[in-house]
C-alpha cells in the first residue's frame, strides 16, 4: 500500500464514523481576504443584498472605508469610503431590519479615554462599484462611564442597536441603546446586563432569537428573550476555528446555520462553523418530526453541534477546533497504516 493508499484508508475510516442516513449540511467555504489594504479586519457582515457577499473594514485606516469581499475568491469587489467622518477607531458592522449598515466606530484604546463614541449609518449599495458615501453620524455615551468596546448588533426585528464592552476586567456589559437613535444629540446607552467573556464581536441571527459574542479565542451562543431584551447563555458552546489567535470578527449566514469567523492580519482567513442543537436560531432549527435531526454514533437523538461547534462546559479561553481534532484523527490514521506497512514488510 502506498503512502496515498493509507491517507485514502483514513479518510475512507473518518467517513465511517458518521452515522448512517445522516445528510452532511453544505456550509460556505473558508476564503483569504486578498486585498493587501485589509490588515486588520475588525467588523464582519454578511450581505443581505448581495449573496455570498461578506463587508469588513479596517478597525484603523487612512480613510474609514468598507470593503464588499466575495466569499468564494477572497477578492475586493467594492470599496465604499466613509465621508465627513472621523474613523478613529472603526471595530464592528451589522445590518438591521430596513437593510442599512451600522459601522461602530466604538473603539478605544484608552480603555474608556473617550467621553463619546460614534455609529455610522448607510444604506447597503444596490450595485457592488466603488463610492463615496456620507453616513448618518449617531453620537454615542454610556450611562455608566466611557468604555472600549468592540461589539455593535442591530437587532433584525427591533432595530434596536445593543453594544458590548470588550474586557473581562471591571466586568464586560451588554448597553441598549435607544429604540430609534438620533443624529440631534448623544444617544445614551445603558447597560442592561453582565457579560462574564471578553467580547471582540457580536451578532444576532437574521431571526433575532440568538446572540453570538466571541473573543479573541472563544465563544458563546446566547438565547435571546423577546419580552425582555435580554440575552440567556446557552449550555453548549461554540469553538471558533482553530488558527485565529487574534480572532476579531463574526457574522451569521443569511440562512443562521452558519457563522463565519474572521480574524486580524494580512490576508487573514475567513472560516465557517456549522451549527446544530440549540445553538440553531428558531427559523433554522429542524423540524419537530425530527426530519433533520443529527443522530450519534450510536444511533441515538442528538443535540450534536457539527462542524466546530461543541458542548464545553469548561474555561472559555481554552477550546480545541473540531478542524484540529479532525487533523490529529487524520494524523493517528496515517501513523496506524505505517506500522502496518512496516510490519508487513518486515514479516514478508
Amino acid at each position: 500500500m502506498t503512502p496515498r493508499r493509507v491517507v485514502a484508508g483514513g479518510a475512507a475510516a473518518l467517513l465511517a464514523l458518521a452515522p448512517a442516513g445522516v445528510a452532511v449540511a453544505e456550509t460556505p467555504p473558508s476564503f483569504t481576504i486578498s486585498d493587501p489594504r485589509i490588515t486588520e479586519s475588525s467588523g464582519l457582515q454578511a450581505s443581505r443584498q448581495h449573496p455570498g457577499v461578506y463587508w469588513t473594514h479596517n478597525d484603523q485606516d487612512t480613510a474609514p472605508n468598507l470593503y464588499a469581499i466575495d466569499g468564494a475568491s477572497g477578492e475586493t469587489l467594492a470599496t465604499i469610503t466613509l465621508a465627513g467622518v472621523a474613523g478613529r477607531d472603526l471595530e464592528a458592522i451589522s445590518a438591521g431590519p430596513e437593510g442599512d449598515l451600522y459601522v461602530g466606530d466604538i473603539g478605544d484604546n484608552y480603555d474608556g479615554g473617550w467621553d463619546e463614541v460614534w455609529i455610522y449609518r448607510l444604506p447597503e449599495p444596490a450595485e457592488l462599484a466603488d463610492a463615496t458615501v456620507t453616513p448618518t453620524v449617531y453620537p454615542v455615551r454610556y450611562d455608566d462611564g466611557p468604555r472600549d468596546a468592540e461589539a455593535l448588533m442591530v437587532h433584525p426585528e427591533t432595530g434596536r442597536v445593543y453594544i458590548v464592552s470588550k474586557k473581562r476586567d471591571g466586568g464586560a456589559a451588554l448597553y441598549a441603546g435607544p429604540a430609534a437613535l438620533t443624529d440631534a444629540g448623544a444617544n445614551v446607552f445603558e447597560r442592561v446586563a453582565d457579560i462574564d467573556q471578553w467580547v471582540t464581536d457580536g451578532a444576532f441571527s437574521p431571526d433575532g432569537t440568538r446572540l453570538l459574542l466571541r473573543g479573541y479565542l472563544s465563544a458563546r451562543m446566547y438565547r435571546w428573550d423577546a419580552e425582555t431584551g435580554l440575552p440567556e447563555p446557552l449550555s453548549r458552546r461554540v469553538i471558533p476555528p482553530g488558527g485565529q489567535l487574534q480572532g476579531e470578527s463574526v457574522t451569521f449566514t443569511p440562512d443562521g446555520a452558519t457563522l463565519m469567523f474572521g480574524a486580524e492580519g494580512a490576508a487573514s482567513s475567513v472560516d465557517p462553523v456549522e451549527l446544530r442543537g440549540e445553538l440553531l436560531p428558531e427559523s433554522a432549527a429542524p423540524d419537530e418530526d425530527g426530519e433533520n435531526e443529527e443522530v450519534d454514533a450510536a444511533g441515538d437523538p442528538s443535540e450534536g453541534n457539527g462542524g466546530d461547534a461543541a458542548e464545553d462546559e469548561g474555561d472559555d479561553d481554552v477550546t480545541i477546533s473540531a478542524g484540529l481534532a479532525t487533523t490529529l484523527v487524520v494524523g493517528a490514521l496515517i501513523v496506524l497504516g505505517v506500522r502496518r506497512l512496516l510490519r508487513g514488510a518486515k514479516g514478508g
